[in-house]
């Protein structure tokens, strides 16, 4: 390349070769990196941004003052002392919003730095899931300890009398071990449910990137529950023409719509119809499973994502529930930057649905 100068200042023009060049391997190196990265110039004004650091920001912040894709004062702070003192620090990032994220912030000047190159480097550790992981050991034990305790507490009455007053008699032993396995069966469900709500929690900052067909999902859950639905005698009708596309994990979008179908399927007297509905509309998607059930009194919907909340304990643990099933699809909705809304009547029957970006 031939700079328009070079005939009259050929070290000049040497300089600004080399500068390009290294403004280039600057970039390859940014790009390659796979923790969000920033490169300031002495003026706080982001030059260079990597893809990971785009995606974290959600905004382009290249041309723009760190405090306007950063607002952190003790990151702002870190950076003014990197100009002015040739400092480096670590410093820790908290993003709010819908689904928090934790950083750790490592600010080291590049020198020397001229007015018109490179300055500060600024290297984003996500922190997030190390957290969550740590969190999520806490809650187990105490979730864990506190439901875990009833059925316990049941199954040790039963073998205490088995080994006592019922030791001789065949029709009390068949009846105390039939209860024994419904016990030993609701805490699997409940450690099985447990274990998924944390691993949803682990990974609920990470976006699903993949191509899901929500009219797809609703029609294999409809296969998978069907047998269930007729044992209850309660009609499932789909009505889902067109393809419903949303980016998401086929998988926790089928334990989403299991979750709600099944739910509806438990709290509808037989007879009575589960109808699943679809839409699209400003940019998303939403689904509807709708039962002619008894309903819900408003006071409890606004709690009905909360963990092991129930409206009637008794009820919901006779028909097997263990209270996380509604937390499970908050935290997967929310991994997947959506949405469960809830409308119900007494003695009308409720609709549960989720809402989506659509693509």
């Amino acid at each position: 390349m031939e700079w328009p100068w070079s005939r009259k200042d050929p070290e000049l023009a040497a300089a600004a070769v080399q500068k390009s060049t290294l403004i280039d391997g600057v970039d390859h190196l940014v790009a390659a990196l796979p923790d969000p990265i920033l490169i300031l110039d002495r003026s706080g004004i982001v030059i260079k941004a990597n893809a990971n650091a785009e995606e974290m920001l959600e905004m382009t912040p290249v041309g723009l003052h760190l405090s306007q894709a950063i607002r952190a004062p003790a990151v702002l702070e870190a950076v003014t002392r990197a100009i002015s003192q040739g400092s480096s620090a670590n410093v820790d990032y908290e993003v709010r919003g819908p689904i928090p994220r934790n950083f750790e912030v490592y600010v080291s000047p590049i020198l020397p730095a001229q007015s018109d190159s490179p300055a500060v480097l600024l290297v984003l550790k996500d922190l997030t899931r190390e957290q969550q992981i740590e969190r999520m050991r806490s809650d187990f034990v105490a979730n864990a300890s506190h439901e875990l305790r009833t059925p316990l507490a049941s199954l040790s009455g039963l073998i205490e009398t088995l080994q006592g007053a019922a030791r001789n008699d065949e029709e009390a032993r068949e009846k105390f071990l039939d209860l024994m396995r419904s016990q030993a069966e609701r805490m699997k469900r409940l450690i099985d449910d447990l274990l998924s709500l944390s691993r949803i929690e682990m990974n609920v900052h990470l976006r699903p990137s993949a191509k899901v067909d929500l009219a797809q999902v609703a029609r294999h859950v409809c296969d998978l529950l069907s047998s269930m639905a007729q044992e209850e005698k309660v009609t499932l009708q789909i009505n889902l023409d067109a393809k419903f596309e949303v980016a998401g994990e086929w998988d926790e979008l089928v334990q989403v719509v299991v979750n709600l179908v099944e739910n509806a399927i438990k709290y509808s007297e037989p007879g009575k119809t589960v109808n699943i509905e679809g839409s699209r509309e400003d940019g998303f998607v939403t689904l509807s499973v709708i039962d002619e059930g008894r309903g819900i009194a408003e006071e409890h919907i606004p709690r009905l994502t909360e963990r092991f909340y129930r409206i009637s304990v008794q009820e919901s643990r006779s028909r097997g529930g263990t209270g996380l099933g509604l937390a499970i699809v908050k935290h997967i909705l929310n991994r997947h930057r959506g949405r469960l809304l809830v409308t119900s009547q007494l003695g009308h029957g409720s609709r549960f649905t989720i809402r989506l970006p659509a693509i």
